[in-house]
């Protein structure tokens, strides 16, 4: 598998998710913002946390104008996956590539601990490698974080197991705890949790390991 890192300005879990998808298995390329294409044969597209723009405007709304987006948007109708981490759950709805929004934290504070979350759906590239009912543990740092959509989008969600993971407990207030969702096709999926600050012992814990793991060996077997 072949994927491309973006790089905003702001951006503090860029080298985290290359690292991640590397121990993986996969062939990682650092892609700048400012690029206007990606690179060729990239299979993946992963857009990670951070602050990109310091959070003007709105979190992820400058970033999802920057030039690289509309080749990310392109690679995504063609079929191509994304993965979108916190701020970067908020670049891939603040794009349309995911429905909702990520509004700030029902306690109006920074959240960074670890969350007790559930594996809503094993039915994707994402989280094959997850059960689906099974629970796991990773870190959330993140002051927007809370989803919110009308309840149209939510029913349809649930309707076509589009919803990835939910929060066991109280984190930050988003409809019906969801912490993570799936595009119609299945290809993109955009999460508030840091699967990529969970794949080494010395991180605390390795749940994230799957997500990175599920995903290399699903292109392996394509």
């Amino acid at each position: 598998m072949k994927a491309a890192v973006l790089v905003f300005p702001g951006s503090n879990c860029d080298r985290d998710l290359a690292v991640a998808l590397k121990g993986a298995g996969a062939e990682v390329e650092m892609v700048w913002h400012k690029d206007t294409a990606l690179p060729r044969g990239i299979d993946l597209v992963a857009v990670p946390g951070g602050f990109s723009f310091g959070d003007y405007l709105r979190c992820g709304a400058i970033a999802a104008n920057s030039p690289v987006i509309r080749s990310v948007v392109q690679h995504a109708q063609r079929g191509g996956y994304v993965l979108g981490v916190c701020n970067g759950f908020q670049v891939l709805t603040e794009s349309g590539l995911l429905p909702g929004a990520l509004m700030r934290n029902a306690g109006l504070r920074f959240v960074c601990r670890e969350a007790a979350l559930r594996t809503e759906t094993s039915d994707s590239a994402f989280t094959r490698a997850y059960t689906a009912g099974a629970a796991l543990r990773l870190p959330v740092a993140h002051h927007d974080g809370n989803y919110v959509a009308d309840s149209e989008t939510l029913t349809r969600l649930a309707a076509e197991d589009r919803v990835a993971f939910t929060y066991a407990e109280p984190v930050n207030g988003s409809m019906n705890d969801i912490a993570g969702i799936l595009s119609e096709n299945r290809r993109v999926l955009g999460m508030m949790p840091h699967p990529e600050r969970a794949v080494d012992p010395v991180q605390g814990g390795v749940h994230g390991q799957a997500l990175f793991r599920g995903l290399t060996a699903a292109f392996e077997a394509a």
